[in-house]
């Protein structure tokens, strides 16, 4: 471990601690609601009935339901603890994704689909809000990064996985959702309530018009909201590099897709290392402000490099930049957000600022698409991408860089608890 401090800071200790190492736990399941079909897609067409034009929906119908979930799940971590909400999700986020393993029929699927996005919306804002009771100051934002690191290494070990077993047969990939059972049966067994007693026997008194009237009281400071809408923004980037990866990579430089798979490895790489940092870095500064501004002109020029590249080479340089931008800037956003509430409203902030990510998730393919379709009346399809991505990267960039301004300028949080 000390060798690991060296590395990360002093307090690396957080991975020797039973509740965070629970937390990291159940953090294996929820990023692979996306990454462990992102391989398989084409191959679930003719299994399901489905067709290239559709087959997309099987994402959609995974992401849409946590922009409205994850805000109800909040209030409820709020007024009933944690633990319950994240064993919920843990089982539907399972049963939901196993069980397309058993139907072959593309409208069952994608309700399986939405189920399974229910369940991830108890998972992560939750862990994410637990991670913000059980730790305060350099601490917390070492566990954040920790915990988006694990992320990042998901990301990459099951998808690969994923595409062997579908070689298989298709349905294998959905069993390894399965290993949510035994990994909700530890949590079961040896996880405790991270928060106090005392403060959710306080939310258990309050009715839900009032615990929304407090939550609400909190979003419209202007300190809250501004970090909001700045915590949305790294995932226009992040999501406007996947969707196109595999079109700069074949169509703008001539690879295969063995290439850009390389690329989007390199990617979640960096920022899953990346992130060991935040902690570092939220020590090293008094404010923020600056470190964020840094990680928004990394990301946007990050991007612009990997679309105007034309060769590998120099996408890769473009992909760790971005990545280093990616996973440090929403560490440090986690992090400032979770200590923004009261532990009573700090489930609900959290989780609409997680809901708030989902949105631009969601959105960003389509804005892009949509913007792409445009400027083809005046220019060619490989232009027309070319603009459009640094575009994007920097528009992240203008939102991210000027909600930070009017954050930092804001009066401080009043208390509401």
């Amino acid at each position: 471990m000390a060798s690991l401090s060296s590395v990360v800071g002093n307090d690396a200790e957080v991975l020797q601690e039973r509740p965070f190492q629970l937390l990291l736990l159940s953090n294996i399941l929820p990023p692979l609601g996306t990454a462990l079909l992102s391989p398989v897609l084409g191959s679930l067409i003719d299994p399901l009935g489905a067709t290239p034009a559709n087959i997309g929906l099987m994402m959609s119908a995974f992401t849409a339901p946590a922009i409205f979930g994850i805000p109800v799940v909040g209030i409820v971590a709020d007024r009933y603890g944690r633990r319950p909400v994240i064993l919920f999700g843990l089982l539907l986020f399972g049963t939901a994704g196993t069980a397309i393993a058993l139907t072959t029929t593309f409208q069952i699927a994608l309700l399986l689909r939405m189920f399974q996005g229910i369940g991830f919306a108890a998972l992560t804002p939750i862990i994410i809000t637990s991670i913000g009771d059980l730790y305060s100051g350099t601490k917390e934002a070492t566990a954040q990064g920790f915990r988006f690191t694990g992320s990042g290494l998901s990301q990459m070990i099951f998808p690969l996985a994923a595409g062997v077993l579908v070689g298989m047969a298709w349905q294998y990939p959905f069993v390894i959702y399965a290993i949510s059972f035994p990994i909700a049966a530890v949590i079961y067994v040896y996880f405790e309530e991270p928060v106090d007693s005392d403060v959710a026997q306080e939310g258990d008194e309050n009715d839900v018009r009032e615990q929304l009237s407090g939550l609400w009281s909190l979003v419209s400071q202007r300190r809250a909201w501004t970090m909001v809408i700045a915590r949305g923004t790294p995932n226009i980037v992040w999501l406007g590099f996947l969707t196109y990866n595999s079109i700069i990579v074949t169509n703008l430089m001539g690879g295969s897709a063995t290439d850009a798979g390389l690329l989007a490895a390199i990617g979640s790489l960096t920022y899953a290392l990346s992130a060991t940092q935040a902690g570092r870095i939220f020590a090293r500064f008094d404010s923020q402000f600056y470190p964020l501004v840094a990680m928004h002109a990394a990301m946007a020029g990050g991007l612009g490099v990997v679309f105007i590249a034309g060769s590998l080479p120099l996408a890769f340089v473009g992909v760790v930049l971005m990545g280093v931008g990616f996973g440090i800037s929403l560490s440090l956003y986690r992090s400032i957000i979770t200590n923004l509430a009261p532990p009573s409203f700090r489930g609900g902030l959290v989780s609409l600022a997680e809901s708030g990510g989902r949105v631009t998730s969601t959105f960003t393919p389509v804005v892009m698409g949509g913007a792409i379709a445009i400027a083809m009346q005046w220019m060619a399809f490989d232009a027309a991408v070319q603009i459009v991505g640094i575009g994007t990267g920097l528009a992240a960039a203008s939102v991210g860089v000027g909600s930070l301004i009017l954050a930092k300028f804001s009066p401080p949080i009043q208390n509401i608890a």
